[in-house]
């Protein structure tokens, strides 16, 4: 069953739009904007504002090679101080209702073996979304809209080769539902289940304590888990990490300003950090 099919069906015109943002070379009006996605141009207006809370025109600056810089000049979060803070953990995430935990070593080296992973494909804020989740939590979200369904589906099974997948979206609705932003009285607590190597959950932790609509870079991320020397390796971890989006994978740049990479696609995850600073700011 579908999370959010409207929101998902925003996310394609604003993916279409953002395309034609990133061919031209110069801002684009309200109304060459809506006359490409052939609507007019006030129910283009509702439809973009409806989704992000801003105008087209101010999305447009969100989306623009530099924001990454102004991000981290105005919105950079020193994780040192959110850890001090007590924001980690399940008593950081004031911005998605969430408590996680992680496997322990060997069940993450039996590689999934004894586990069954339920899965299901949902609508989401950004495009077609592929989830997975133990008895225990979320273990997995991967957007097909750049690898599509396929692949999608490879690169997540392939994490944990040795468990046993059943499709089941309704037992993964109450959370998706959570994880995707239903209203609150829809909500129940989302819990996360963390499948990595130790070091990798390390890394994934920290990610949690970024809020929504901040930036961190891996230097800074390398620094507040003890391995300051460790910038590279904490990039191939964000890169593996399997919930995205949830685990802001998205909110790590690099030190220069450049958004770095990103596993399932830049444009999704310029997308994911105009939506959150536009609504950070609204």
């Amino acid at each position: 069953m579908n999370a959010e099919p409207q929101q998902s069906y925003h996310y394609h015109v604003m993916r279409r739009a953002i395309d034609l943002i990133d061919q031209s070379d110069e801002a684009q009006s309200l109304n060459t904007l809506a006359a490409e996605m052939d609507m007019s141009p006030a129910h283009f207006q509702r439809l973009f504002t409806s989704w992000v809370g801003v105008s087209p025109k101010r999305y447009q600056q969100y989306l623009a090679l530099g924001h990454a810089k102004s991000l981290l000049a105005e919105r950079f979060t020193t994780l040192e101080t959110a850890h001090e803070l007590g924001l980690s953990g399940s008593g950081r995430l004031h911005d998605l209702f969430l408590r996680w935990e992680a496997m322990s070593p060997g069940e993450f080296a039996r590689k999934g073996e004894g586990l069954t992973v339920y899965w299901g494909w949902f609508d989401s804020p950004f495009g077609l979304s592929l989830v997975m989740g133990t008895q225990r939590g979320i273990c997995g979200i991967g957007f097909a809209s750049e690898a599509g369904e396929e692949a999608t589906m490879e690169d997540l099974i392939s994490r944990w080769p040795k468990a046993e997948f059943v499709e089941d979206p309704m037992m993964l609705r109450p959370w998706v539902l959570t994880a995707f932003g239903a209203p609150d009285q829809l909500r129940e607590p989302a819990p996360l289940y963390m499948i990595g190597a130790p070091f990798q959950i390390n890394v994934w932790e920290a990610l949690l304590r970024v809020p929504s609509g901040q930036v961190t870079t891996y230097s800074e991320i390398a620094q507040s888990i003890g391995r300051p020397r460790a910038v590279r390796a904490v990039g191939t971890a964000v890169g593996r990490n399997p919930v995205s989006f949830l685990i802001p994978c998205h909110r790590a740049l690099r030190k220069s300003g450049g958004l770095g990479g990103y596993h399932w696609g830049l444009p999704v995850k310029r997308a994911i950090l105009a939506w959150e600073s536009a609504r950070a700011e609204a």
